[in-house]
């Protein structure tokens, strides 16, 4: 990443230039022409840092970590070079399908895709039929990396895969309030029972809606229509999902992190769409240290530019920009996680947020998305329709872990 390392360098200059011009401050009032260029190295720190953010999207998007999803390479058992074997042959029958549809298989191919699929009649077509089929790993991949790069707290948060949609049932438990005690010679033990709770987990579908492509387009595919049809349909439930984890409202759909998460600071009156110093300060202090080792800050771009203003009692900026590629940008010592599907500094709305998010938080996936393609619905305009869908359920886990700022309401 030769771009973003050099953008990295140009902001770390720009950075040390804006703290020289600041420490000369400190002794002596700026003359205009320093303080202009003070200015002007701070606009290009701003200016920097959201191209480097950019850049780091696109890595993102375009650098999958297949780790996620696949195991790491090891010395083959025996029968593993026959599932690897499998596992490619299904990859380059998935791939033809996706590009020719059913009547583009061999025979092999045919038999090979049937073992795994979801067939669903498409009642719209008289005879006809529309085969969904799982999505292969590697192409699995790019949506779930994309879904992640689009809703930052899905990246954050304790993801569990199963293998089904069935409701998944866990027990909950907070015993911080009960403490031990010292026993006197000969007295009774005290009781005191643990209370036990449980939570649930669904599965709810997205759908990534319908995608046509011409034949033409198709047939053609002189640019991986698979791949690239993998990473539309993948940001399309990556936008759904991003909402969801935020402020999903839990009913129909995911509970969101934020939406019922306590207030670890609210501000005081006239603080609608500010935040302050002290404020962040109170927030971070309102998790219990247990937490703090591995927590981090939430919030949307629109309140990171809020925070990224605020100084500190010398007039030190509280953001400290990254001088090194994958090494994230701090605020007060902690990482800061960036979702656009966390509410904006407004009257009433909870848009930061402090903690151990992967305490906090759990998130359910069923294994597998899986792609359908439509042949004869639009035969007569020459396409053919794709969409992909997903199953999925969050709620927050340990209340405990994580709290957010309120604004207030006036």
């Amino acid at each position: 990443m030769p771009n973003l390392k050099s953008l990295m360098d140009q902001r770390a200059t720009a950075w040390n230039q804006a703290q020289e011009f600041q420490s000369r401050g400190d002794d002596n009032p700026l003359s205009a022409e320093d303080r202009s260029a003070w200015d002007a190295a701070l606009a290009d720190v701003e200016r920097l840092s959201t191209e480097i953010e950019t850049e780091e999207r696109h890595a993102r998007l375009s650098a999958v970590d297949y780790s996620q999803v696949v195991p790491p390479e090891k010395t083959p058992e025996p029968g593993e070079d026959r599932q690897a074997s499998q596992e490619t042959a299904y990859r380059d029958a998935f791939s033809a399908f996706t590009r020719r549809g059913m009547s583009g298989l061999d025979n092999e191919q045919r038999q090979l895709l049937m073992s795994n699929q979801t067939e669903i009649r498409a009642g719209a077509t008289s005879p006809g039929s529309a085969g969904g089929y799982f999505i292969p790993t590697d192409t699995l991949a790019k949506i779930t990396e994309t879904m992640k790069a689009y809703g930052g707290l899905l990246g954050a948060a304790n993801v569990i895969t199963t293998a089904s949609g069935n409701p998944l049932n866990w027990p909950t438990n907070d015993d911080t309030s009960n403490v031990g005690a010292i026993l006197a010679e000969n007295a009774q033990i005290t009781e005191q029972d643990v209370t036990l709770g449980q939570k649930t987990l669904g599965a709810y579908m997205y759908t990534s809606k319908l995608v046509r492509l011409s034949l033409q387009l198709i047939q053609d595919d002189a640019f991986g229509v698979e791949s690239w049809l993998a990473r539309k349909l993948g940001e399309r439930i990556g936008r759904a999902v991003a909402a969801h984890l935020a402020t999903g409202t839990g009913s129909s759909q995911p509970e969101g992190l934020f939406t019922n998460a306590t207030a670890g600071k609210t501000g005081a009156a006239g603080q609608v769409t500010s935040v302050l110093y002290d404020d962040l300060v109170d927030l971070q202090h309102s998790i219990d240290p247990a937490y703090r080792g591995s927590a981090q800050w939430a919030m949307s771009d629109s309140a990171l530019k809020v925070v990224r203003k605020l100084k500190d009692g010398d007039g030190r900026p509280l953001w400290e920009p990254s001088t090194q590629v994958g090494v994230p940008s701090s605020l007060l010592g902690s990482a800061v996680l960036i979702d656009n599907g966390i509410p904006v500094p407004a009257a009433s709305a909870k848009s930061i947020g402090y903690g151990d998010i992967n305490a906090a938080y759990v998130v359910r996936q069923v294994s597998g998305g899986q792609l359908m393609r439509l042949d004869e619905r639009y035969a007569d305009y020459l396409q053919v329709g794709f969409f992909g869908f997903m199953r999925l359920d969050a709620k927050p886990d340990d209340a405990s872990a994580f709290k957010v700022y309120a604004h207030p309401a006036t």
